[in-house]
């Protein structure tokens, strides 16, 4: 039986197809709406965002805390985002679950969630905003999706020499069933923290056909994440000379998860020097010294950017790469060369069906979010 969101989604899949381009947003906004109006309301649990004023609400906050506490999927709110920029930072608190928020054109260029705090931001009550703090959108609810939307942390580097705190995230979501679908997450560190809610909490997180751009562990975090076809864009630092400029993944994976990163049918591109980057390093918390960081990644293309014959590197000489769960499966590109096959250890394909999206996602409530 599917879902409200389901129909919602398939319907707007058939329209867009797949491709991550976009035409400009002064066209885009001409096209008649999908997803209906406040005036021609697709259901009463649909609220229209735009920051000109025509909708229910102006800010992306200001409409989630306006749906009410919900555990029902069946019964789950959706936020249509007009065509706009949402200057501000969003929290999706856990007793929201199953909300959805769309972009109103289905370009995610169109519609812009941005903020720009840096974990090293000070906040006006005293004290600085931490990596979670400096977060542009929080999902702390199960069941969540956003699909065509752009989410971004603008905060440079850059533009504050010397500063301490240099994180600053995109999103952070810690929710199980979270889906982002069709969307730019924008950043240079730590631009996507996919986490889980405790140690305990095996959440799962897809991100289909997504654009992920940063520069330092711009993917990080300890949930079950499974990124499947998205473009991982390296971006080149104008602030080191020297090498790794960068790493992509930087799990954190528990110690009892079996299953953390994977990354499956991605382009790694970038604008970096060749080598410049590494494909990852292990991330091994002071809150939890049992992590056991787990990234697979499989049948992928690596651009010239990931460094081929030392793609991944220790964060910390205690917990050394090579004792981590990295591995990696019929990759292709430059970036993928073995010159050195005791630095990229590699499965075998009876080893490799056991990483699939639907071996990390699917659990016995037969979630699929690809489907939608």
């Amino acid at each position: 039986m599917p879902t409200r969101r389901t129909v919602l989604l398939t319907a707007a899949g058939a329209l867009l197809g797949a491709g991550l381009t976009a035409a400009p947003a002064a066209a885009a906004a001409a096209r008649p709406g999908r997803y209906g109006s406040p005036a021609d309301r697709l259901d009463p649990r649909t609220l229209y965002v735009d920051p000109a004023g025509s909708g229910d609400h102006r800010s992306v906050q200001e409409a989630v805390d306006a749906t009410p506490a919900n555990e029902d999927p069946a019964t789950g709110w959706t936020l249509v985002l007009a065509v706009g920029t949402y200057r501000a930072p969003v929290r999706v608190p856990a007793d929201r679950g199953h909300l959805t928020v769309l972009g109103a054109t289905g370009r995610a260029v169109d519609v812009v969630v941005v903020h720009d705090n840096a974990a090293g931001t000070p906040k006006p009550g005293g004290g600085t905003y931490g990596t979670t703090g400096s977060a542009t959108f929080t999902v702390l609810a199960d069941g969540f999706t956003a699909a065509d939307a752009t989410f971004a942390n603008d905060w440079l580097r850059a533009d504050h020499p010397g500063w301490t705190g240099t994180q600053a995230v995109a999103v952070k979501a810690t929710g199980d069933r979270t889906a982002f679908l069709r969307c730019r997450l924008l950043g240079h560190q730590d631009t996507l923290y996919a986490d889980s809610a405790g140690l305990a909490s095996y959440a799962r997180q897809y991100y289909g056909r997504c654009y992920v751009e940063g520069d330092v562990d711009f993917v990080f975090g300890r949930a079950t994440a499974v990124l499947d076809r998205c473009e991982l864009r390296t971006l080149a630092r104008t602030d080191l000379d020297s090498v790794p400029q960068g790493f992509v993944f930087a799990p954190s994976t528990a110690r009892a998860n079996p299953r953390g990163f994977l990354a499956t049918r991605c382009a790694f591109t970038g604008t970096a020097p060749a080598g410049a980057f590494r494909l990852a390093r292990p991330w091994v918390p002071s809150s939890d010294t049992t992590a056991w960081p787990m990234l697979t990644v499989r049948r992928s293309h690596l651009g010239a950017g990931i460094d081929p014959a030392e793609p991944y590197a220790n964060m910390s000489a205690a917990y050394p790469w090579q004792q981590q769960r990295f591995a990696e499966y019929a990759n292709t590109g430059p970036g993928a060369r073995v010159p050195v096959p005791a630095n990229r250890p590699q499965l075998t394909a009876g080893e490799a069906a056991a990483h699939t999206r639907e071996a990390y996602l699917t659990g016995t409530d037969g979630w699929r979010p690809w489907e939608c």
